[in-house]
């Protein structure tokens, strides 16, 4: 049995050397194939049940290694939507023909005709849907679709106003008269301060002796816009502190002017910051905000966290730190992006940007042990486990892909390995052969 064992072994040789070079081949085939993971193959020697002193080095057998969680390069590609994974795990996918979640590495996802997330081996990608309007996740994982329908107008409801306010504005009246300059040129005259029912037609009294505050765009509940302008008096100036001011926003934009009072009783300690009973009476509260008969309804002004000040300023002018609300007309979708914790946000015509989509992670206790199919997916095993769904580790890289993990040149070094071993096998089946004929040459 010896030499048609030493046949057998070798002949078992070929085989495993032939099935490497088959992975080898595939390896290379695919070297530029989006997220592939290369198979490299893995030897197994099969030594038979022999007694001390009698063993052999038995045959081999081969078999798949994966290198799943061995990465490739990533690729940028300029396509907001596609995704590469930074980390270990993997991309929840439906087949759109049916059946379970498959999990993938290719990320080169791009929005088909029904806006299904579709990357180029056909699977769809699945996540948590957001509503763009509300905010709220679906909790489930679905095939996403980005919602391509426009998002409804939102009236502005508040206005988020910083600034610091001059101790010493100087005011058009200050300004002409110089160092000469009295309290009085400072401080807006009563009979030119409006009331929140009455306004005040803007005249030279009114424009001398405030400062302007900026400006923000509002919207009504069809999402009209419209400029609302804010103005700035200092009503009492007192050497000890507890200086107040008032806050008020035009009405009537065309010539004359019509201004309101938003509040007078915005007052300041002595180390400039809002009194107490300044900040119980916050948010300043606009009944029926009106402007050029555009109604807005009410609207609240927040000061952020103590973000109103008044302190002193060289310029002595009011230069607000930031003027936002919280209003925007109707938009439709524009670009998507993708944020690194999976989060996908929509920009839309009206200048919002909202999250419209969750893409999870998952990830495996065991990756050799997924099941590969066409297409760069993969199907979850019992040896596998089951999918862990979380980004510990990992981020997605949006506008990128993840290339294939196959290296060419070691490719290339392990055909050399192979044909020799396989040469190698090859002569000694040829000298087994030759060995037989002399043992049938003998018995002639």
């Amino acid at each position: 049995m010896g030499i048609l064992g030493a046949m057998a072994t070798a002949i078992s040789g070929l085989r495993v050397q032939s099935y490497a070079l088959e992975n080898i081949s595939g390896n290379i085939a695919n070297s530029q194939t989006t997220g592939f993971k290369r198979v490299d193959t893995a030897f197994v020697d099969l030594v038979p049940d022999l007694p001390k002193g009698q063993e052999r080095s038995g045959s081999v057998g081969a078999f798949s290694r994966l290198t799943n969680t061995t990465p490739g390069d990533l690729q940028p590609t300029g396509i907001p939507t596609n995704m590469a994974i930074s980390g270990e795990g993997y991309f929840i996918v439906a087949d759109p023909t049916g059946g379970g979640d498959l999990f993938t590495r290719r990320g080169d996802f791009a929005p088909d005709k029904d806006g299904y997330l579709v990357n180029g081996a056909g699977y769809r990608l699945k996540g948590v849907s957001i509503d763009p309007v509300t905010g709220k996740a679906s909790g489930t994982n679905e095939v996403l679709q980005l919602a391509t329908k426009p998002i409804p107008a939102n009236r502005t409801s508040a206005i988020t106003y910083q600034a610091n306010l001059p101790n010493k504005p100087l005011t058009e009246a200050a300004k002409a008269k110089g160092t000469s300059a009295t309290t009085a040129d400072r401080l807006l005259p009563a009979a030119s301060t409006p009331t929140t029912t009455t306004p005040v037609v803007e005249d030279a009294t009114f424009l001398d002796h405030s400062l302007e505050g900026g400006k923000v765009t509002v919207y009504d509940a069809l999402g009209t816009p419209v400029t609302m302008e804010l103005r700035w008096g200092k009503v009492e100036d007192v050497s000890t502190g507890s200086d107040r001011w008032a806050l008020m926003y035009c009405t009537k934009t065309t010539a004359p002017k019509e201004w309101r009072l938003a509040s007078d009783s915005i007052a300041f300690d002595a180390s400039g910051q809002m009194t107490a009973a300044t900040m119980s009476t916050l948010p300043i509260t606009i009944s029926n905000l009106t402007i050029d008969g555009t109604a807005i309804g009410n609207v609240d002004i927040n000061f952020g966290n103590s973000a109103l000040t008044q302190r002193y300023d060289e310029s002595g002018l009011v230069t607000p730190d930031l003027v936002t609300q919280d209003g925007y007309s109707s938009g439709t979708l524009t670009a998507v992006s993708v944020d690194s914790d999976g989060t996908i946000s929509g920009s839309y015509s009206n200048g919002r940007i909202v999250p419209i989509a969750k893409v999870p992670i998952a990830q495996f206790n065991a990756d050799g042990a997924l099941r590969r199919l066409d297409g760069g997916v993969y199907q979850q095993t019992l040896e596998s486990g089951d999918p862990i769904l979380s980004n510990e580790g990992a981020t997605i890289v949006g506008g990128n892909v993840e290339g294939s993990n196959t290296d060419i040149a070691d490719e290339f070094s392990k055909i050399i390995v192979t044909q020799q071993a396989y040469s190698a096998n090859t002569r000694v089946v040829t000298t087994s052969q030759q060995m037989l004929a002399d043992v049938l040459n003998m018995l002639r």
